[in-house]
Protein backbone atom coordinates (compact mmCIF):
# COMPACT_ATOMS: atom_id res chain seq x y z
CA UNK A 1 0.00 0.00 0.00
CA UNK A 2 2.86 2.30 0.16
CA UNK A 3 5.03 3.38 -2.58
CA UNK A 4 9.18 4.74 -2.32
CA UNK A 5 8.52 5.39 1.07
CA UNK A 6 9.09 5.79 4.84
CA UNK A 7 10.50 4.11 7.58
CA UNK A 8 8.61 0.43 8.64
CA UNK A 9 7.04 0.04 5.79
CA UNK A 10 7.67 1.38 2.02
CA UNK A 11 8.10 0.16 -1.38
CA UNK A 12 10.83 -1.64 -3.22
CA UNK A 13 14.46 -0.23 -4.38
CA UNK A 14 15.96 -2.56 -6.48
CA UNK A 15 13.18 -4.11 -8.41
CA UNK A 16 14.06 -5.38 -11.91
CA UNK A 17 11.17 -4.47 -14.02
CA UNK A 18 12.87 -5.92 -17.46
CA UNK A 19 13.12 -9.50 -18.39
CA UNK A 20 16.45 -10.94 -17.05
CA UNK A 21 18.80 -12.63 -19.47
CA UNK A 22 20.00 -16.19 -20.00
CA UNK A 23 23.39 -17.70 -21.27
CA UNK A 24 23.01 -19.15 -24.55
CA UNK A 25 24.30 -22.05 -25.50
CA UNK A 26 26.87 -22.37 -28.47
CA UNK A 27 25.27 -22.19 -31.74
CA UNK A 28 24.68 -25.62 -33.39
CA UNK A 29 24.51 -25.21 -37.15
CA UNK A 30 21.27 -26.71 -39.14
CA UNK A 31 20.56 -27.47 -42.89
CA UNK A 32 17.20 -26.88 -44.42
CA UNK A 33 18.13 -23.07 -45.33
CA UNK A 34 16.82 -20.23 -43.59
CA UNK A 35 13.90 -17.88 -44.10
CA UNK A 36 10.27 -18.81 -43.37
CA UNK A 37 10.75 -22.28 -44.33
CA UNK A 38 13.91 -22.41 -42.27
CA UNK A 39 15.24 -21.49 -38.62
CA UNK A 40 14.70 -17.81 -38.28
CA UNK A 41 11.21 -16.80 -37.35
CA UNK A 42 10.30 -20.42 -37.66
CA UNK A 43 12.22 -22.80 -35.15
CA UNK A 44 13.56 -25.98 -36.34
CA UNK A 45 11.48 -28.96 -36.07
CA UNK A 46 11.35 -30.49 -32.33
CA UNK A 47 13.57 -33.00 -30.76
CA UNK A 48 12.77 -35.14 -27.59
CA UNK A 49 16.40 -36.16 -27.13
CA UNK A 50 17.02 -32.68 -26.16
CA UNK A 51 14.32 -33.18 -22.66
CA UNK A 52 16.92 -32.74 -19.63
CA UNK A 53 15.88 -34.22 -16.23
CA UNK A 54 15.13 -31.72 -13.46
CA UNK A 55 17.98 -32.11 -11.68
CA UNK A 56 15.77 -32.37 -8.11
CA UNK A 57 14.82 -28.84 -8.03
CA UNK A 58 18.53 -27.50 -7.97
CA UNK A 59 21.78 -26.45 -10.29
CA UNK A 60 25.20 -28.54 -9.53
CA UNK A 61 26.47 -26.24 -7.42
CA UNK A 62 25.37 -22.67 -6.06
CA UNK A 63 25.74 -19.26 -7.78
CA UNK A 64 27.48 -16.58 -5.25
CA UNK A 65 25.61 -13.21 -4.15
CA UNK A 66 27.30 -10.47 -5.77
CA UNK A 67 25.15 -7.64 -4.66
CA UNK A 68 22.82 -6.16 -2.06
CA UNK A 69 19.11 -7.93 -2.17
CA UNK A 70 15.94 -5.43 -2.94
CA UNK A 71 14.92 -3.28 -0.07
CA UNK A 72 12.84 -0.69 0.61
CA UNK A 73 14.04 3.01 0.55
CA UNK A 74 13.36 4.35 4.49
CA UNK A 75 14.26 8.05 3.25
CA UNK A 76 11.24 8.61 1.39
CA UNK A 77 7.33 9.64 2.38
CA UNK A 78 5.30 6.73 2.39
CA UNK A 79 2.26 7.05 -0.26
CA UNK A 80 -0.76 4.56 0.81
CA UNK A 81 -1.82 2.46 -2.92
CA UNK A 82 -5.72 2.04 -2.43
CA UNK A 83 -6.17 2.52 -6.13
CA UNK A 84 -6.91 0.00 -8.86
CA UNK A 85 -4.47 -0.67 -11.65
CA UNK A 86 -5.85 0.66 -14.60
CA UNK A 87 -4.37 -2.92 -16.01
CA UNK A 88 -6.81 -4.64 -13.73
CA UNK A 89 -9.66 -1.93 -14.69
CA UNK A 90 -8.68 -2.53 -18.61
CA UNK A 91 -9.42 -5.94 -18.17
CA UNK A 92 -12.27 -5.98 -16.20
CA UNK A 93 -10.49 -8.37 -14.02
CA UNK A 94 -12.98 -8.12 -10.97
CA UNK A 95 -16.05 -8.88 -13.21
CA UNK A 96 -13.74 -11.97 -14.57
CA UNK A 97 -13.77 -13.34 -11.36
CA UNK A 98 -17.29 -12.53 -9.82
CA UNK A 99 -18.26 -14.65 -12.73
CA UNK A 100 -15.17 -17.39 -11.68
CA UNK A 101 -16.88 -17.26 -8.77
CA UNK A 102 -20.90 -17.97 -9.65
CA UNK A 103 -19.65 -21.05 -11.31
CA UNK A 104 -16.80 -22.28 -8.99
CA UNK A 105 -16.92 -20.80 -5.77
CA UNK A 106 -13.41 -19.17 -6.12
CA UNK A 107 -11.08 -17.41 -8.22
CA UNK A 108 -8.71 -20.18 -9.40
CA UNK A 109 -9.51 -22.31 -6.44
CA UNK A 110 -7.22 -25.60 -6.74
CA UNK A 111 -4.80 -24.69 -9.78
CA UNK A 112 -1.23 -24.51 -9.03
CA UNK A 113 0.52 -21.48 -10.96
CA UNK A 114 4.52 -22.03 -11.59
CA UNK A 115 6.29 -18.94 -11.39
CA UNK A 116 9.75 -19.69 -12.66
CA UNK A 117 11.53 -16.51 -12.26
CA UNK A 118 13.79 -14.89 -9.19
CA UNK A 119 11.94 -16.65 -6.61
CA UNK A 120 9.13 -15.08 -4.41
CA UNK A 121 9.70 -13.55 -0.96
CA UNK A 122 6.27 -14.71 1.69
CA UNK A 123 4.00 -12.09 1.66
CA UNK A 124 0.57 -11.95 3.78
CA UNK A 125 -0.93 -11.25 0.50
CA UNK A 126 0.14 -14.83 -0.91
CA UNK A 127 -1.37 -17.40 1.66
CA UNK A 128 -0.66 -20.07 -0.90
CA UNK A 129 2.49 -20.54 -1.62
CA UNK A 130 4.79 -23.32 -2.18
CA UNK A 131 8.53 -23.67 -2.86
CA UNK A 132 9.26 -25.71 -5.86
CA UNK A 133 13.15 -25.83 -6.02
CA UNK A 134 15.85 -23.24 -6.28
CA UNK A 135 18.46 -23.25 -9.12
CA UNK A 136 20.53 -20.43 -7.74
CA UNK A 137 20.74 -21.32 -4.26
CA UNK A 138 19.37 -24.48 -3.45
CA UNK A 139 19.08 -23.97 0.48
CA UNK A 140 16.42 -21.38 -0.59
CA UNK A 141 13.87 -23.51 -2.40
CA UNK A 142 12.55 -21.33 -4.54
CA UNK A 143 11.57 -18.48 -1.62
CA UNK A 144 14.12 -15.89 -1.46
CA UNK A 145 13.78 -13.15 -4.22
CA UNK A 146 16.81 -11.61 -4.11
CA UNK A 147 15.89 -9.30 -6.98
CA UNK A 148 12.19 -8.78 -6.33
CA UNK A 149 10.85 -9.84 -10.17
CA UNK A 150 9.44 -13.04 -8.94
CA UNK A 151 7.42 -11.83 -6.30
CA UNK A 152 5.67 -8.96 -8.10
CA UNK A 153 5.10 -11.14 -11.24
CA UNK A 154 3.36 -13.85 -8.36
CA UNK A 155 1.60 -10.90 -6.78
CA UNK A 156 -0.02 -10.00 -10.16
CA UNK A 157 -1.22 -13.95 -10.31
CA UNK A 158 -2.62 -14.63 -6.76
CA UNK A 159 -2.23 -11.59 -4.55
CA UNK A 160 -5.00 -11.96 -1.97
CA UNK A 161 -5.84 -8.13 -0.99
CA UNK A 162 -8.19 -6.96 1.17
CA UNK A 163 -10.96 -5.24 -1.26
CA UNK A 164 -12.63 -2.84 1.22
CA UNK A 165 -8.86 -1.58 1.63
CA UNK A 166 -7.04 -1.94 -1.10
CA UNK A 167 -8.14 -1.65 -4.87
CA UNK A 168 -5.02 -4.14 -6.27
CA UNK A 169 -6.08 -7.67 -6.76
CA UNK A 170 -4.85 -10.90 -8.09
CA UNK A 171 -6.00 -11.94 -11.00
CA UNK A 172 -6.60 -15.57 -9.79
CA UNK A 173 -6.51 -14.97 -5.80
CA UNK A 174 -7.69 -18.32 -4.71
CA UNK A 175 -4.24 -20.11 -6.87
CA UNK A 176 -1.37 -21.12 -5.63
CA UNK A 177 1.78 -20.36 -6.54
CA UNK A 178 4.79 -22.80 -6.83
CA UNK A 179 8.14 -21.07 -6.57
CA UNK A 180 10.94 -22.19 -8.38
CA UNK A 181 13.90 -19.47 -8.46
CA UNK A 182 15.74 -20.13 -12.07
CA UNK A 183 17.94 -16.75 -12.53
CA UNK A 184 19.23 -14.00 -10.34
CA UNK A 185 21.19 -10.89 -11.97
CA UNK A 186 22.65 -10.52 -8.23
CA UNK A 187 24.18 -13.68 -8.50
CA UNK A 188 26.97 -14.79 -10.08
CA UNK A 189 29.10 -18.20 -10.80
CA UNK A 190 31.94 -18.67 -8.55
CA UNK A 191 35.36 -19.23 -9.12
CA UNK A 192 35.31 -22.66 -7.31
CA UNK A 193 32.87 -23.61 -10.25
CA UNK A 194 35.13 -24.20 -12.46
CA UNK A 195 34.39 -24.39 -16.13
CA UNK A 196 31.76 -22.19 -18.00
CA UNK A 197 28.22 -22.16 -18.40
CA UNK A 198 28.53 -23.58 -21.51
CA UNK A 199 29.80 -26.97 -19.82
CA UNK A 200 25.37 -26.88 -18.68
CA UNK A 201 24.50 -25.59 -21.78
CA UNK A 202 26.86 -25.95 -24.48
CA UNK A 203 26.99 -21.93 -24.41
CA UNK A 204 29.63 -18.88 -23.76
CA UNK A 205 30.97 -18.52 -20.51
CA UNK A 206 28.44 -16.54 -18.15
CA UNK A 207 30.02 -13.42 -15.87
CA UNK A 208 29.14 -11.16 -13.32
CA UNK A 209 26.90 -9.11 -15.77
CA UNK A 210 24.92 -12.12 -16.85
CA UNK A 211 24.18 -13.28 -13.34
CA UNK A 212 22.57 -16.45 -12.24
CA UNK A 213 20.77 -18.25 -14.83
CA UNK A 214 21.14 -20.70 -18.70
CA UNK A 215 18.80 -21.70 -20.96
CA UNK A 216 19.58 -25.44 -19.45
CA UNK A 217 18.47 -24.71 -16.17
CA UNK A 218 14.97 -22.78 -17.86
CA UNK A 219 14.65 -25.86 -19.00
CA UNK A 220 15.21 -27.66 -16.07
CA UNK A 221 12.62 -25.55 -14.18
CA UNK A 222 9.98 -26.17 -16.66
CA UNK A 223 10.12 -29.67 -16.42
CA UNK A 224 10.43 -29.74 -12.62
CA UNK A 225 7.11 -27.58 -12.29
CA UNK A 226 5.76 -29.97 -14.66
CA UNK A 227 6.94 -32.94 -12.45
CA UNK A 228 5.11 -30.68 -9.03
CA UNK A 229 1.93 -30.94 -10.72
CA UNK A 230 1.20 -27.09 -11.86
CA UNK A 231 -1.17 -26.34 -14.13
CA UNK A 232 -0.18 -23.63 -15.50
CA UNK A 233 3.63 -21.78 -15.58
CA UNK A 234 4.54 -18.28 -16.27
CA UNK A 235 8.23 -17.54 -17.20
CA UNK A 236 9.13 -14.00 -17.14
CA UNK A 237 12.70 -14.90 -17.51
CA UNK A 238 13.27 -14.60 -21.22
CA UNK A 239 16.83 -15.07 -23.67
CA UNK A 240 17.36 -12.66 -26.22
CA UNK A 241 20.02 -13.13 -29.03
CA UNK A 242 21.02 -12.09 -32.77
CA UNK A 243 18.49 -14.09 -35.04
CA UNK A 244 20.56 -16.63 -36.73
CA UNK A 245 19.97 -19.91 -39.20
CA UNK A 246 20.79 -21.74 -36.67
CA UNK A 247 19.50 -22.90 -32.70
CA UNK A 248 21.78 -23.62 -29.57
CA UNK A 249 21.74 -26.95 -27.52
CA UNK A 250 20.11 -24.63 -24.80
CA UNK A 251 17.46 -23.66 -26.74
CA UNK A 252 16.56 -27.35 -28.14
CA UNK A 253 16.33 -28.00 -23.93
CA UNK A 254 13.99 -25.41 -24.02
CA UNK A 255 11.89 -26.01 -26.95
CA UNK A 256 11.74 -29.99 -25.43
CA UNK A 257 10.75 -28.97 -22.01
CA UNK A 258 7.88 -26.48 -23.15
CA UNK A 259 6.58 -29.45 -25.54
CA UNK A 260 6.88 -32.03 -22.36
CA UNK A 261 5.06 -29.56 -20.22
CA UNK A 262 2.04 -28.92 -22.68
CA UNK A 263 1.43 -32.76 -23.75
CA UNK A 264 1.42 -32.98 -20.13
CA UNK A 265 -1.40 -30.93 -20.06
CA UNK A 266 0.24 -27.27 -18.62
CA UNK A 267 -0.77 -24.20 -20.02
CA UNK A 268 2.75 -22.78 -20.91
CA UNK A 269 2.87 -18.74 -20.72
CA UNK A 270 6.04 -16.35 -21.51
CA UNK A 271 6.85 -12.72 -21.14
CA UNK A 272 7.54 -11.65 -25.44
CA UNK A 273 10.71 -9.89 -24.08
CA UNK A 274 11.95 -6.18 -24.17
CA UNK A 275 13.68 -4.34 -26.66
CA UNK A 276 17.71 -3.44 -24.85
CA UNK A 277 21.04 -2.76 -26.05
CA UNK A 278 21.49 -6.39 -26.58
CA UNK A 279 17.87 -7.30 -27.63
CA UNK A 280 16.97 -4.81 -31.02
CA UNK A 281 13.14 -4.37 -31.90
CA UNK A 282 12.11 -6.50 -34.66
CA UNK A 283 10.98 -3.78 -37.42
CA UNK A 284 12.72 -4.92 -39.85
CA UNK A 285 10.84 -5.23 -43.61
CA UNK A 286 10.82 -8.88 -43.54
CA UNK A 287 8.88 -10.73 -40.55
CA UNK A 288 10.30 -13.87 -41.84
CA UNK A 289 13.55 -12.49 -41.01
CA UNK A 290 14.06 -11.25 -37.58
CA UNK A 291 17.11 -9.44 -35.92
CA UNK A 292 16.59 -11.01 -32.61
CA UNK A 293 15.20 -14.23 -31.36
CA UNK A 294 13.50 -14.46 -28.12
CA UNK A 295 13.12 -18.06 -26.09
CA UNK A 296 10.96 -19.28 -24.85
CA UNK A 297 8.52 -16.95 -27.39
CA UNK A 298 10.01 -18.61 -30.08
CA UNK A 299 8.27 -22.22 -29.74
CA UNK A 300 5.20 -20.64 -30.05
CA UNK A 301 3.08 -23.56 -31.06
CA UNK A 302 3.72 -24.49 -27.15
CA UNK A 303 4.02 -21.04 -25.61
CA UNK A 304 1.62 -18.48 -25.21
CA UNK A 305 3.88 -15.46 -25.85
CA UNK A 306 3.13 -12.40 -24.23
CA UNK A 307 3.19 -8.44 -25.33
CA UNK A 308 2.31 -5.08 -23.41
CA UNK A 309 0.44 -2.64 -23.97
CA UNK A 310 0.25 0.85 -22.59
CA UNK A 311 -2.15 3.02 -21.27
CA UNK A 312 -3.81 3.88 -25.15
CA UNK A 313 -4.66 0.87 -25.39
CA UNK A 314 -1.14 0.37 -28.24
CA UNK A 315 1.30 -1.72 -27.88
CA UNK A 316 4.22 -0.70 -25.36
CA UNK A 317 7.60 0.78 -27.16
CA UNK A 318 9.69 -1.19 -25.56
CA UNK A 319 7.28 -4.77 -25.96
CA UNK A 320 9.48 -6.84 -29.01
CA UNK A 321 7.52 -7.96 -31.56
CA UNK A 322 7.58 -10.68 -33.73
CA UNK A 323 5.93 -13.63 -35.38
CA UNK A 324 5.23 -15.45 -31.98
CA UNK A 325 3.73 -13.09 -29.96
CA UNK A 326 0.37 -14.78 -29.32
CA UNK A 327 -2.22 -11.91 -27.25
CA UNK A 328 -0.84 -9.18 -25.40
CA UNK A 329 -2.17 -7.43 -21.73
CA UNK A 330 -1.16 -3.98 -19.53
CA UNK A 331 2.37 -3.78 -19.12
CA UNK A 332 3.12 0.03 -17.90
CA UNK A 333 2.50 1.25 -14.27
CA UNK A 334 2.48 -2.15 -13.21
CA UNK A 335 1.26 -2.13 -9.36
CA UNK A 336 2.23 -4.91 -7.05
CA UNK A 337 3.22 -6.36 -3.82
CA UNK A 338 6.17 -5.17 -2.53
CA UNK A 339 8.88 -7.81 -2.65
CA UNK A 340 11.00 -6.90 0.35
CA UNK A 341 11.64 -8.92 2.96
CA UNK A 342 9.30 -8.24 6.04
CA UNK A 343 6.83 -5.94 3.79
CA UNK A 344 2.92 -6.50 4.30
CA UNK A 345 2.46 -3.88 1.25
CA UNK A 346 2.34 -2.67 -2.31
CA UNK A 347 4.99 -1.37 -4.82
CA UNK A 348 4.38 0.58 -7.84
CA UNK A 349 7.89 2.17 -8.76
CA UNK A 350 11.26 1.16 -8.43
CA UNK A 351 14.86 2.10 -8.72
CA UNK A 352 17.00 2.42 -12.41
CA UNK A 353 20.68 4.38 -12.07
CA UNK A 354 19.35 6.21 -9.02
CA UNK A 355 15.74 7.43 -10.58
CA UNK A 356 12.35 6.44 -9.10
CA UNK A 357 10.75 5.05 -12.24
CA UNK A 358 7.14 3.13 -12.91
CA UNK A 359 7.26 -0.77 -13.14
CA UNK A 360 6.59 -1.77 -16.38
CA UNK A 361 8.00 -4.60 -18.70
CA UNK A 362 6.37 -7.75 -20.84
CA UNK A 363 7.65 -9.49 -17.30
CA UNK A 364 4.38 -7.96 -15.87
CA UNK A 365 2.15 -8.33 -18.95
CA UNK A 366 2.60 -12.43 -18.94
CA UNK A 367 1.32 -12.45 -15.40
CA UNK A 368 -1.95 -11.32 -16.42
CA UNK A 369 -2.60 -13.64 -18.68
CA UNK A 370 -1.34 -16.57 -16.69
CA UNK A 371 -4.12 -15.47 -14.32
CA UNK A 372 -6.45 -15.56 -16.84
CA UNK A 373 -5.29 -19.32 -18.04
CA UNK A 374 -5.96 -20.43 -14.24
CA UNK A 375 -9.51 -19.09 -13.79
CA UNK A 376 -10.28 -20.57 -17.04
CA UNK A 377 -8.70 -24.21 -16.13
CA UNK A 378 -10.96 -23.80 -12.69
CA UNK A 379 -14.21 -23.13 -14.73
CA UNK A 380 -12.92 -25.59 -17.46
CA UNK A 381 -11.30 -28.62 -15.92
CA UNK A 382 -12.16 -30.69 -19.25
CA UNK A 383 -9.90 -28.55 -21.33
CA UNK A 384 -6.55 -29.57 -22.30
CA UNK A 385 -3.80 -27.16 -22.37
CA UNK A 386 -3.95 -26.63 -25.84
CA UNK A 387 -7.61 -25.89 -25.91
CA UNK A 388 -7.17 -23.55 -22.81
CA UNK A 389 -4.38 -21.66 -25.02
CA UNK A 390 -6.48 -21.80 -27.81
CA UNK A 391 -9.59 -20.23 -26.05
CA UNK A 392 -7.07 -17.71 -24.74
CA UNK A 393 -6.28 -16.51 -28.63
CA UNK A 394 -9.81 -16.51 -29.94
CA UNK A 395 -11.40 -14.60 -27.13
CA UNK A 396 -8.72 -11.59 -27.30
CA UNK A 397 -9.80 -8.54 -28.73
CA UNK A 398 -8.38 -8.77 -32.03
CA UNK A 399 -6.28 -6.20 -34.12
CA UNK A 400 -7.42 -4.74 -37.42
CA UNK A 401 -5.20 -6.78 -39.22
CA UNK A 402 -5.54 -9.26 -42.15
CA UNK A 403 -6.43 -12.67 -40.52
CA UNK A 404 -7.21 -11.20 -36.74
CA UNK A 405 -3.75 -10.83 -35.95
CA UNK A 406 -0.28 -9.21 -36.29
CA UNK A 407 3.65 -9.20 -35.13
CA UNK A 408 2.68 -6.46 -32.58
CA UNK A 409 -0.22 -7.93 -30.10
CA UNK A 410 -0.73 -10.90 -31.66
CA UNK A 411 -4.10 -11.95 -31.54
CA UNK A 412 -4.67 -9.19 -29.45
CA UNK A 413 -5.77 -7.69 -26.10
CA UNK A 414 -6.62 -11.06 -24.11
CA UNK A 415 -10.34 -10.46 -22.76
CA UNK A 416 -10.86 -12.36 -19.17
CA UNK A 417 -14.72 -11.82 -19.78
CA UNK A 418 -14.97 -13.05 -22.96
CA UNK A 419 -12.57 -16.62 -22.65
CA UNK A 420 -14.74 -17.43 -19.35
CA UNK A 421 -18.22 -16.99 -21.53
CA UNK A 422 -17.37 -17.28 -25.12
CA UNK A 423 -18.78 -20.65 -27.07
CA UNK A 424 -15.74 -21.70 -28.87
CA UNK A 425 -16.66 -23.37 -31.91
CA UNK A 426 -13.56 -25.86 -32.15
CA UNK A 427 -14.79 -27.02 -28.38
CA UNK A 428 -17.95 -28.07 -29.87
CA UNK A 429 -16.72 -29.66 -32.58
CA UNK A 430 -17.33 -27.20 -35.10
CA UNK A 431 -15.12 -26.83 -38.14
CA UNK A 432 -13.48 -23.40 -37.89
CA UNK A 433 -14.55 -21.19 -41.12
CA UNK A 434 -12.74 -21.33 -44.49
CA UNK A 435 -11.93 -18.62 -46.94
CA UNK A 436 -14.77 -18.66 -49.59
CA UNK A 437 -14.42 -17.38 -53.31
CA UNK A 438 -16.45 -14.88 -54.73
CA UNK A 439 -17.54 -14.19 -57.95
CA UNK A 440 -14.98 -11.84 -59.82
CA UNK A 441 -17.84 -9.46 -60.99
CA UNK A 442 -21.34 -8.52 -60.76
CA UNK A 443 -24.12 -9.86 -63.19
CA UNK A 444 -25.50 -7.97 -66.38
CA UNK A 445 -27.82 -5.41 -65.66
CA UNK A 446 -31.62 -6.43 -66.12
CA UNK A 447 -33.13 -4.49 -69.45
CA UNK A 448 -35.24 -1.50 -68.23
CA UNK A 449 -39.04 -1.66 -68.28
CA UNK A 450 -40.24 2.01 -68.88
CA UNK A 451 -44.19 0.61 -68.78
CA UNK A 452 -44.25 1.71 -64.59
CA UNK A 453 -42.93 4.94 -65.62
CA UNK A 454 -45.07 5.54 -68.78
CA UNK A 455 -47.91 4.84 -66.21
CA UNK A 456 -46.91 7.17 -62.91
CA UNK A 457 -46.31 10.15 -65.74
CA UNK A 458 -49.81 9.28 -67.95
CA UNK A 459 -51.36 9.69 -64.72
CA UNK A 460 -49.58 12.78 -63.41
CA UNK A 461 -50.61 14.27 -66.64
CA UNK A 462 -54.15 13.36 -66.34
CA UNK A 463 -54.50 14.38 -63.02
CA UNK A 464 -53.12 17.99 -63.42
CA UNK A 465 -55.25 18.10 -66.71
CA UNK A 466 -58.41 17.81 -64.23
CA UNK A 467 -56.75 20.40 -61.86
CA UNK A 468 -57.09 22.90 -64.80
CA UNK A 469 -60.24 22.20 -65.58
CA UNK A 470 -61.63 22.40 -62.18
CA UNK A 471 -59.64 25.91 -61.78
CA UNK A 472 -61.06 27.04 -65.02
CA UNK A 473 -64.66 26.23 -64.07
CA UNK A 474 -64.29 27.74 -60.67
CA UNK A 475 -62.64 31.02 -62.25
CA UNK A 476 -65.66 31.08 -64.29
CA UNK A 477 -68.24 31.04 -61.99
CA UNK A 478 -66.68 33.49 -59.72
CA UNK A 479 -66.56 36.06 -62.79
CA UNK A 480 -70.41 35.04 -63.37
CA UNK A 481 -71.29 35.76 -60.23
Amino acid sequence: MRTLGAPGRAATVLLAASIGVLATGTAQAQTGGTGSGGFWAVPPPFVASYLPGDNGGRNSFDYQQKNACVTRDLGQQAVVLREKPWGQQYLQIEEAQQLARAKTGSAGGGIRVGVIDTGVTRHPFLPRLDGGGDYVSAGDNGLNDCDGHGTEVAGIIAAQTPQDQIGFTGVAPDSTIVSIRQSSQNYSRPDSAGGTSGQQSGGRQQNDANGAGTTLSLAQAIVRAVNLRVNVINMSVDNCRPATGSITDGERAVQAAVRYAVDRNVVVVAAAGNTSETCPQNDQADPNRPRSIVTPPWFSDDVLSVAAIDETGGVAPFSVHGPWVSVAAPGTNIISLDPSKGSSQLANQTIENDRATPIQGTSFAAPYVAGVAALVAAQYPQLSARQIMNRIRVTAQHPGAQGGRDNFTGNGVVNPVAALTAIVPAEEGVAADSAQQLPSGLPDAAPKNWAPMIVALAGTGGGLVVLLVVMFVMRTIRRTR
